[in-house]
């Protein structure tokens, strides 16, 4: 949640659509998989509930805000991920970042958010201002509105 009002508020203040993903496999859990479907059918009507209560939590936090978008995507694998943060146009990525143990579509979330081409903001994990960035990020902290000494750059992970 706060990445979510984190990129809401960014959002507002930028006069910018929001657009917010969810994936039916959790990409911060390298074990998880899409259970296996008997028919389309079967993962359409799946995406339809899922993308509906999506849209039904994030509509009371948007409040009046109407430039929101949702995106549900299938799989967490690195490919999938791709495809759904890149195909739409965004400016920036926003994720929740809970600890250094963290992974995203199998692999350390920093390292996942250093190597993205994309500006990357991580919001937390400890308080809802605290926010680390890849170096496309830093380069737009002016636009992002991070109070001073609230943000630091995401360090290449050490093998």
């Amino acid at each position: 949640d706060w990445a979510f009002h984190y990129a809401l508020k960014v959002a507002r203040s930028r006069g910018i659509r929001l657009n917010v993903f969810h994936f039916l496999a959790d990409p911060f859990d390298s074990d998880a998989v899409l259970p296996k479907f008997s028919s389309r059918e079967e993962l359409n009507r799946l995406k339809a509930e899922r993308e509906r209560e999506l849209r039904m939590y994030y509509d009371e936090r948007t409040g009046d805000y109407l430039e929101v978008g949702f995106r549900l995507c299938e799989d967490n694998e690195w490919i999938e991920l791709h495809r759904c943060l890149v195909d739409d146009e965004f400016q920036a990525l926003v994720l929740g970042y809970v600890g250094r143990e963290a992974t995203f579509s199998g692999k350390p979330i920093e390292e996942f958010a250093y190597s993205f081409i994309c500006p990357v903001i991580l919001v937390g994990p400890d308080s809802p201002t605290q926010f680390y960035v890849n170096e496309a990020a830093a380069l737009l902290s002016h636009k992002l509105g991070f109070a001073e000494g609230s943000w630091e750059k995401i360090r290449p992970v050490a093998d």
